[in-house]
């Protein structure tokens, strides 16, 4: 499975299956996240087999069930850390899709006091990803119409569009969307509009948005 169509597939899946994750899978997607944590330079971990951490009252209004394993979303403390995990976080979350595990970003949801991810000194839990095998594989997000993701003055070129399909197929939190691209040339600017966990969601949506228009074709302002 190609990248762009692991954001196509991928959609929040919030009831799992009991079954464990396969070894085979399970090594892949921990090389993955090894890879992320040193370009990075954070802390993500994969957790396994532990039912207890989605068992809070939150959970259960969130619709939770049968999540058992998850990665924690681990860095130190910074200005740019929620960007940086929301970023290499989708990254995971893609190569999850590629290897047939669905997932879900998950913020406010989830019991931090029942978890056996590891902080060192100076860092920080943004948030955690359920994974595992879904019950379903999820249905898509409506998504608000392109124009209103971006700004570009003269003609629009293909690679363009492209990413902004992509990021417009990106996870936020609720749903927002709240992100514009401004292209100048070759240049092109990202930036939040606003809303809760607005960081995060600008590093998942500039992921989204270097699959879908090819990293080779553009330079980051």
């Amino acid at each position: 499975m190609e990248l762009m169509e692991a954001i196509e597939k991928r959609h929040a899946v919030r009831k799992y299956i009991d079954k464990a994750i396969e070894p085979r899978v399970k090594a892949e997607l921990e090389a993955e996240i090894d890879e992320c944590n040193k370009l990075g330079g954070l802390h993500m971990q994969l957790v396994t087999n532990e039912p207890g951490a989605f068992g809070s009252a939150l959970v259960h209004y969130g619709m939770f069930k049968g999540v058992k394993n998850y990665i924690a979303m681990v860095g130190k403390k910074g200005p740019e850390l929620d960007e940086k995990i929301g970023y290499y976080g989708e990254r995971i979350v893609l190569k999850a899709q590629q290897l047939g595990l669905n997932s879900c970003w998950v913020a406010l949801n989830f019991s931090k006091r029942k978890s056996r991810y590891v902080l060192n000194r100076g860092e920080k839990l943004v948030c955690v990803v359920a994974i595992g095998y879904g019950q379903t594989r999820g249905t898509p997000h409506k998504s608000k119409p392109l124009e209103r993701f971006y700004e570009a003055d003269g003609e629009i070129p293909e690679w363009f569009m492209n990413g902004i399909t992509a990021a417009s197929l990106a996870p936020t939190a609720v749903n927002q969307q709240r992100f514009k691209f401004t292209l100048k040339g070759n240049e092109v600017d990202a930036r939040a509009t606003g809303g809760f966990y607005s960081k995060l969601d600008l590093g998942i949506v500039k992921c989204h948005f270097e699959i879908g228009a090819g990293i080779d074709n553009f330079i980051w302002k």
